[in-house]
């Protein structure tokens, strides 16, 4: 599949900004399963400083600092993206989730380098926590012995079955536990609880955000249902699954991840991988409106 995609990012201020920085993550990073073809950046007002890094988890990172009054800006962002299918993996031939979990706990050995590298994403972040209450809710997707994959799907599955998709009544600052009381959220909230019950047990898991493809989407169930989540920022997670590396996986919408998917950068959880934040002086409130189109050219 080729895809062109526009995403547009616009906050208008109460009253002038008079300094700001702000990061972007808005350049698809390179993978095994597609490639950035094309890709443009156009900030309103023009008058900025830029610099282009790669941020600690090898996502592409823009800086942009404001040194000018405005009381508007606005993000615009274009891309051409090819993703490819990826192969099909049976659940068996995944190692045991125990003995991964085992395999990722410190034991004063040296790890393989992408244990180690998996043990980054193992451990609490600011919008992640390892609790028991998140280990005993998944308790029935980690019998004894079963493999890490399985348990992925099962997971996955129960949660696409337990929470109900409710935008505009959570905020990333939402806590965990309150999503898993209340049972509704969004992407993010999918994905953050999905993460934080494979952390409760000392699996590795990270958080992907990126685009979704508009249009039916066959579903673990075998069913083919609207895509949930396109028309904005989608999210989803990757698991540390040896010996296939790390499988992508999207609560939300009951599937593993493939042709529907872009993906733009991963990182422990929503605050690594932002699509726009920064910190400003002035503009007291402000009202936000984001637009995401994702347009199939090539399939």
């Amino acid at each position: 599949m080729r895809y062109r995609i526009h995403h547009r990012t616009a906050y208008d201020y109460a009253s002038e900004v008079l300094h700001a920085h702000h990061l972007l993550h808005l350049v698809p990073r390179p993978a095994p399963f597609q490639q950035c073809l094309e890709h443009t950046i156009r900030i309103e007002p023009a008058l900025f400083r830029r610099r282009d890094e790669i941020d600690a988890f090898g996502n592409a990172l823009t800086r942009i600092e404001f040194e000018h009054p405005h009381t508007r800006l606005e993000v615009v962002t274009q891309m051409e993206v090819d993703v490819h299918p990826r192969p099909g993996i049976s659940c068996d031939h995944s190692a045991h989730w125990e003995q991964l979990a085992a395999d990722l706990a410190y034991r004063g050995i040296c790890p393989t380098r992408e244990n180690l590298d998996a043990c980054r994403f193992r451990h609490e972040s600011p919008y992640v926590r390892v609790k028991q209450e998140f280990s005993d809710y998944s308790e029935e997707c980690f019998p004894r012995g079963r493999p890490i994959l399985a348990c992925a799907d099962a997971l996955m599955v129960k949660l696409h079955r337990d929470l109900q998709y409710a935008p505009g009544e959570t905020t990333v600052r939402t806590p965990l536990r309150e999503i898993l009381k209340n049972r509704r959220g969004v992407c993010q909230d999918f994905s953050h609880l999905m993460i934080a019950c494979l952390r409760s047990r000392g699996l590795a898991a990270r958080y992907v955000s990126g685009y979704l493809r508009a249009g039916p989407m066959r579903s673990a169930a075998a069913d083919a249902s609207p895509a949930i989540g396109a028309g904005a920022s989608h999210a989803w997670v990757a698991v540390y699954t040896p010996p296939f590396g790390w499988l992508e996986f999207d609560p939300t919408n009951n599937v593993r991840v493939g042709t529907g998917h872009v993906a733009v950068a991963w990182g422990r959880d929503f605050g690594d991988v932002s699509p726009l934040h920064g910190v400003i002086l002035g503009g007291a409130t402000h009202e936000l409106s984001v637009s995401v189109s994702v347009e199939p050219i090539i399939q």
